[in-house]
């Protein structure tokens, strides 16, 4: 399977992978939870976030295109990502509060 192939592992790759992650990652928790988790956990969501919703885009897309994303597109992929994360967490902790 092709589907992680263009994530090359370079120093700059994995910067921008922290940074993005950082930045998806808190947006998400300001607008699903009111507030940010802390820089180690924004980054985890974010990153976590971003194989999410580059799962959902890339079977949208059927494959996608071969070029390179922008930052920008990368964010917003991550941050949609992150905040369908960051739901399911939620349900799934308000029913365990339930039981």
């Amino acid at each position: 399977m092709d589907l992680l192939a263009f994530a090359k592992v370079d120093g700059h790759h994995i910067l921008a992978w922290l940074v993005i992650g950082l930045v998806a990652g808190l947006l998400a928790s300001l607008v699903v939870r009111g507030g940010g988790l802390g820089i180690v956990r924004d980054v985890i969501v974010g990153l976590v976030g971003a194989v999410i919703g580059g799962l959902i885009l890339h079977a949208v897309r059927h494959g996608g295109s071969h070029s390179l994303p922008k930052l920008w597109q990368e964010v917003v992929v991550a941050f949609v990502g992150a905040v369908i994360l960051l739901f399911v967490v939620k349900v799934f902790t308000r029913a365990d509060r339930r039981a």
